[in-house]
């Protein structure tokens, strides 16, 4: 004869089953935290972690404000002054002017690519569209034709390649990070390339020098 449970009988048989699940859940738990730790040992940021402000300790070194600023910086400078290449080599009326725009289009997306990785490396947030400035400058270059475009596409670039070319320097001088000293070396070569060429033009002006 099957023998017939109560409701009592029932409930002793359900919490050892209760308690295997508990600890299987908890086992489950502490293979993905140990799995999380594997995936960031300590020091290295977690993807955007580094992006919290202040310095943040990884294996590389600390990582300070500058260095995620410099990262940042050149990363949105690809994302304007690229299509800016792009066009000027359609829009250009100086010759000059379009064999320029081709060579620094050229090594912005080298650039840019090597930004995106040391980001992803150091785990730094970098943005996915120019500022409002450049986003301005690419309307304005937009609007002009023939020499004033090639003038103000010269000019724009110019002091864009300044402006990063003195955070660049700070950064080589005073970051403690190896990884980050070493792209703001390979950054100095291509900005400092750039400014050289824009000059080669002829039209950059004492004013877009300051």
């Amino acid at each position: 004869m099957r023998k017939s449970y109560g409701i009592a009988e029932v409930r002793r048989l359900s919490r050892p089953r209760m308690g295997r699940i508990l600890l299987i859940l908890a086992a489950v738990a502490a293979v993905g935290a140990a799995f999380v730790v594997i995936m960031n040992p300590v020091g290295v940021p977690a993807s955007g972690a580094a992006n919290l402000g202040g310095t943040v300790n990884t294996r590389w070194g600390p990582m300070s404000t500058l260095d995620r600023k410099l990262l940042v910086a050149v990363r949105q400078a690809g994302l304007w002054e690229i299509p800016a290449g792009q066009q000027a080599q359609q829009r250009a009326s100086n010759p000059r002017v379009r064999e320029v725009a081709e060579i620094i289009w050229q090594q912005h997306v080298q650039l840019d690519a090597d930004a995106r990785a040391t980001a992803e490396q150091l785990g730094v947030i970098l943005p996915n569209e120019p500022n409002g400035t450049q986003k301005a400058y690419l309307r304005e270059m937009s609007g002009k034709y023939g020499a004033d475009y090639d003038k103000i596409w010269v000019h724009r670039l110019r002091a864009a390649h300044g402006a990063v070319f003195t955070v660049i320097a700070q950064v080589r001088s005073k970051s403690e990070n190896s990884v980050v000293r070493a792209f703001a070396e390979r950054s100095m070569k291509f900005v400092n390339t750039h400014m050289s060429l824009l000059e080669s033009t002829g039209l950059v002006p004492r004013r877009a020098l300051k």
